[in-house]
């Protein structure tokens, strides 16, 4: 068995970074706060605030209440929906398929710490586990930044959505901002990017001689 939870400390660091990451993804791809809508006619949109996230769009009314909520009014964007813009589709496939593989992520990295902390069999390939660790974490941020920039964008340039008469959302808006939903989604997305790289570059040339030698002694 070889032992080399003393030169493990930065993986350690770099899976608690994934874990909040991976956290902070998931917890962003539920949320509403994407894109925050500024209107003037406030006869439906009581508030004069409207949101936008890719699974729904929000707003609290008065008059038009969603049964199960008191004072809002939330309609869902589906895969399918005709009006859905490039970047809400984006958003929603890509940022799945960054929570599953981030997931991935994790588990390669808990099972790389695993054999280190609790002792390594000589044919373990840990490098390996690392390195398929660090680019699955990369992987993960990359299809999260994605539809992140581009909704940005969006906002940036004040594009809208043509959302269908029943999500009761006017045909723009006046301005509109960047909301909570894509903040929470950037750090997360920034911590994947920190773990991917801590764990593809710390497992240098001086840890892997010192395994073999370890391994040779053991021999």
């Amino acid at each position: 068995m070889t032992y080399l939870a003393h030169s493990a400390h930065a993986q350690l660091a770099a899976l608690w970074l994934s874990c909040v990451g991976w956290t902070l993804t998931t917890v962003a791809l539920g949320l509403v706060q994407w894109r925050v809508w500024q209107v003037s006619d406030r006869e439906v949109i009581s508030s004069g605030q409207a949101w936008v996230g890719v699974w729904r769009a929000c707003f609290n009314s008065h008059t038009v209440v969603t049964p199960g909520f008191r004072v809002m009014h939330c309609r869902y964007i589906t895969l399918t929906e005709a009006f859905a813009p490039p970047e809400i589709v984006a958003g929603q496939v890509l940022m799945v398929l960054s929570v599953l593989v981030g997931l991935c992520g994790n588990a390669g990295g808990v099972y790389a710490l695993r054999n280190i902390y609790l002792g390594l069999e000589k044919s373990s390939p840990i490098r390996l586990s690392f390195l398929t660790t660090g680019a699955l974490c990369l992987t993960a941020a990359v299809m999260s930044l994605i539809p992140l920039v581009w909704n940005i964008s969006s906002v940036a340039t004040n594009q809208t959505i043509r959302f269908p008469p029943e999500f009761k959302m006017p045909p723009e808006p006046d301005s509109q901002h960047v909301g909570c939903g894509i903040g929470v989604g950037m750090v997360g997305t920034v911590l994947m990017i920190i773990s991917g790289i801590i764990f593809c570059s710390s497992l240098d040339k001086d840890t892997d001689f010192e395994l073999k030698l370890d391994e040779d002694v053991v021999c």
